[in-house]
């Protein structure tokens, strides 16, 4: 058997082991997937059925994203403690300009 031959069979069993395929556009490398991608909004646009968000629909769009976040409590925790780690690391020795005694 060839090398080449010995790959293929290793590559099948793999995929086998993995549930995959080699089909569909899951399985394509990412930038064939954006190329693809790229085509058809380009068509869309060419033929007038793509949507594009206005500056009100944008604001509602981030504010309902905004809010979904917002409900995850460990998420914002979390949030807060990497900005309090980020801006006490910008503090000068000796600066202390939090609750001054």
């Amino acid at each position: 058997m060839d090398q080449s031959q010995e790959n293929l069979d290793n590559l099948d069993m793999r995929r086998h082991q993995l549930n995959t395929s080699t089909r569909g556009f899951a399985s394509m490398d990412p930038a064939r997937q954006r190329e693809i991608a790229r085509e058809g909004g380009k068509a869309a646009h060419i033929k007038g059925t793509a949507h594009e968000f206005n500056s009100e629909e944008a604001r509602n769009a981030g504010r309902k994203g905004g809010e979904t976040v917002s409900r995850d409590r460990e998420h914002m925790a979390e949030i807060g403690r990497k900005g309090g780690r980020s801006s006490g690391n910008n503090r000068k020795p000796g600066d202390e300009t939090r609750n001054p005694v």
